[in-house]
């Protein structure tokens, strides 16, 4: 049990769903104050291992009702005023966009941890911001978004670079849903044969074919002495299909591998998010299998659901036929041309 370690994104990936669902129209909420301050609180007192407090991102507005912060300083403003040293708290940069001379060096009174999203198009940037903030004294999380979408030869580029950063964590990330237990066990063997033995392996799924608790159940019964993360958040919360269920995974782990979680606490967290659910913004649905099903951004279902008003054998039908070059990145112009493409066939 020791070598499994349970980290929590309800705040960040919640976060980030809410600013999704203002984005495509589908509704108008955000975390109040007091709720993200009570989020911390909980899942500080629930003993969770690694706690993410939210997104860092140069923005002109201000977007704290979506977790998204400014700076390293703010998003460490929300650790707990009695935040147990046992456990870490990391905030999340969605890519290597912030001058690192604006970053200040690691201090106590930080987040511990910070996450990257390595962008794909800015590959060896993005690795070395990472290895800046590695360089400042942070505990560094590469997190190489939609990895299936990567080549070996790319990589293995990030895992020689994590190697070199001392890296505190590698991740592989199952952006749009698709993974099967398969691909967990691939991605793993991969980063486990050439990745330093101190180095954590991570995973972070999502729910678009209902596979996120099956995937991560298979990817911590992997017999290792591999430290490993996995990730969750409270009801699921996230951006499009959402992710594994906290409760879900704490209390699995609570019964059947000597987990030390405080259930009630993360009943708490429940209870916050609970009252996001009406506008229900994640979650399985159909909408949001069918991309996955053809291993594209989950995004363009929702365009054509929401505001084009498509059938479900219409989407199936764009998708299945859109040209590779546009599954991976969604825009609204890639959208409409992907529909133009159907239209002349």
């Amino acid at each position: 049990m020791g070598q499994i370690k349970l980290l929590d994104c309800t705040l960040r990936d919640g976060g980030l769903g809410l600013e999704d669902a203002l984005k495509n129209k589908i509704a108008d909420d955000r975390f109040t104050a007091e709720e993200r301050e009570q989020v911390a609180y909980h899942l500080n007192r629930a003993g969770l291992d690694i706690i993410e407090l939210g997104s860092i991102d140069i923005t002109e507005d201000d977007r704290r009702g979506y977790a998204i912060y400014q700076n390293v300083e703010a998003v460490s403003a929300v650790i707990p005023k009695n935040r147990d040293r046992s456990r870490l708290y990391v905030g999340l940069f969605r890519g290597p966009d912030t001058p690192m001379e604006d970053i200040p060096d690691w201090n106590p009174d930080l987040v511990d941890g910070l996450r990257v999203i390595i962008r794909y198009s800015e590959l060896q940037k993005s690795l070395d911001f990472c290895a800046g903030l590695a360089a400042k004294g942070y505990k560094v999380f590469v997190q190489p978004m939609l990895t299936m979408r990567y080549t070996e030869e790319e990589l293995d580029l990030i895992i020689d670079q994590a190697n070199k950063m001392g890296a505190y964590a590698l991740y592989f990330v199952d952006s749009y849903g698709y993974m099967q237990t398969q691909d967990v066990m691939r991605f793993f063997r991969k980063y486990d044969q050439k990745l330093n033995p101190s180095i954590h392996i991570g995973f972070h799924a999502h729910n678009n074919m209902n596979l996120a608790y099956a995937n991560v159940l298979s990817f911590i019964g992997i017999e290792t002495d591999r430290p490993l993360i996995a990730d969750a958040c409270a009801i699921g919360m996230g951006q499009g299909a959402g992710n594994l269920q906290t409760e879900l995974i704490a209390s699995y782990l609570n019964a059947s591998r000597g987990g030390h979680y405080n259930f009630e606490e993360v009943l708490e967290v429940c209870e916050i998010v609970d009252r996001h659910l009406s506008t229900a913004l994640w979650g399985y649905s159909v909408t949001r299998l069918l991309p996955a099903l053809y291993r594209t951004a989950y995004k363009y279902a929702l365009c054509y659901r929401s505001q084009y008003r498509l059938s479900f054998v219409e989407i199936n039908r764009i998708l299945k036929e859109m040209p590779d070059t546009l599954r991976h990145r969604y825009t609204p112009e890639d959208a409409q041309k992907a529909m133009c493409v159907i239209a002349k066939n």
